[in-house]
């Protein structure tokens, strides 16, 4: 296991390459088992989660072929083998494997998803549109057992707005006999990109990116290729980097659109923020007011940036209020940010950020993926010496983490934790 180590106190400037986005890559990856032939993912991140779910996709029977950023994946040979424990339970977006396979096989044995912890995230109201299209589904074990007959279109209304239902229900539904409807659905970029690989596969789907989407259910898929939308969040994250410790960065490879929460935040604080084609550039130019922020389903703010803002507020004289009304539990970064000298406070879903105050360096760990990036931002402005554990979490998210950020004049690196670090880590 290793550790993560950051000097803070560097400026950065230049321009970083964003990758594709994760949040497509695991749904578009269990999504290839519906084709009947090859399907090609072209501008896949290289993270820790890509690896997992082609694992999975080879126990099942399929083959794949990992090259630079493109996977080719054969499922001509896939059947439906029960995937109750192992790797599916190191990554929440496991729980795709259960709509595709559905979907494919009218039958799917997935264990429980892991992932990050962040709280009660239930899988309900992917059970329930499961259901409205004709399954059983029962739980066993830790493990959740889907049976059909026959899948059959219908009228679902998600009492929630998900994302992760959304998409599992359109996997489910792309070869169910008639129509479905979702209603309430989530409108997020990774959605349409989604089901622009099913359209391309032949699925007919109508509405993805709004809040009702239409599915006529096809008897066959197809092959196809694909290539995967920029990583909002992943850019996102860099352009907080930028607004902490920039003087000049260009975010390269984004689609500036989805990115007008954050932009619109960064300029309220004094940031810079200027969109091109394909780019935003950042630069932090007077002294930074202090904002409230509260994270709201696409197109809002996102809650997977909350995170790295909040260390980025630290910087702000003044009070700034974060408000997540997404996950109860997206707060366990504010105590490692308090050891390194963070005035933070929080009442219910929100975190009062009394900021000003420099951050100092310390040993800290990642419990979360974005939790992780909130501790990188805070170690790049931190005086001194920075050393971040649990960066497993990380390298979930973000592919070449410290070669990008050591590009923009970065002092990181890695190395092996101790036995005795290791140790403390096991008994915490």
């Amino acid at each position: 296991m290793e550790k993560l180590l950051i000097e803070g106190g560097h400026e950065l400037k230049g321009t970083v390459q964003v990758s594709g986005a994760k949040n497509s890559a695991v749904a578009l990856i269990p999504a290839a088992i519906l084709a009947d032939s090859t399907v090609t993912i072209d501008n896949l991140p290289n993270i820790s989660d890509v690896e997992t779910l082609a694992y999975l996709l080879e126990e099942i029977g399929g083959t794949t072929t990992l090259d630079g950023d493109t996977l080719v994946i054969h499922p001509e040979k896939m059947f439906s083998m029960p995937l109750p424990n192992g790797r599916v339970k190191q990554l929440r977006a496991s729980y795709y494997m259960m709509g595709a396979m559905l979907g494919k096989f009218n039958k799917a044995v997935i264990g429980l998803p892991g992932g990050c912890n962040l709280g009660p995230r239930p899988i309900d109201q992917h059970i329930k549109g499961f259901e409205a299209l004709g399954a059983k589904v029962t739980n066993e074990q830790g493990a959740i057992y889907l049976q059909a007959e026959q899948l059959t279109g219908a009228r679902i209304y998600l009492d929630v707005v998900s994302v992760g239902a959304t998409i599992n229900i359109m996997l489910a539904a792309v070869k169910a006999k008639g129509k479905t409807v979702i209603e309430n659905a989530a409108k997020e970029p990774e959605i349409i990109d989604v089901a622009t690989l099913l359209s391309n596969m032949g699925a007919n789907i109508k509405g993805a990116g709004t809040n009702v989407i239409r599915i006529e259910g096809v008897d066959e898929l197809h092959g196809c290729r694909h290539s995967i939308i920029p990583d909002r969040i992943e850019a996102g994250t860099y352009m907080i980097v930028a607004a902490a410790m920039g003087k000049g960065v260009k975010v390269d490879n984004v689609i500036p659109l989805h990115l007008e929460s954050l932009s619109s935040k960064l300029r309220e604080m004094g940031i810079l923020v200027e969109d091109g084609d394909d780019f935003i550039y950042i630069e932090n130019r007077k002294s930074l007011s202090p904002i409230d922020v509260k994270t709201l389903v696409y197109p809002g703010f996102a809650t997977d940036l909350q995170q790295p803002f909040t260390s980025l507020l630290t910087k702000v004289k003044g009070a700034s209020i974060v408000t997540d009304t997404i996950y109860n539990a997206r707060f366990k970064h504010i105590d490692e940010l308090r050891r390194m000298g963070a005035k933070i406070k929080v009442e219910g879903r929100s975190a009062l950020v009394n900021g000003g105050t420099p951050l100092q360096g310390a040993k800290v760990r990642a419990s979360d993926l974005r939790a992780g990036a909130a501790l990188v931002v805070a170690g790049l402005m931190a005086e001194g010496v920075t050393e971040i554990t649990g960066i497993n979490h990380i390298d979930r998210g973000y592919a070449a983490l410290e070669e990008k950020l050591i590009g923009l004049g970065a002092n990181i690196w890695r190395e092996s934790l101790t036995s005795h670090e290791l140790e403390e880590i096991e008994s915490s």
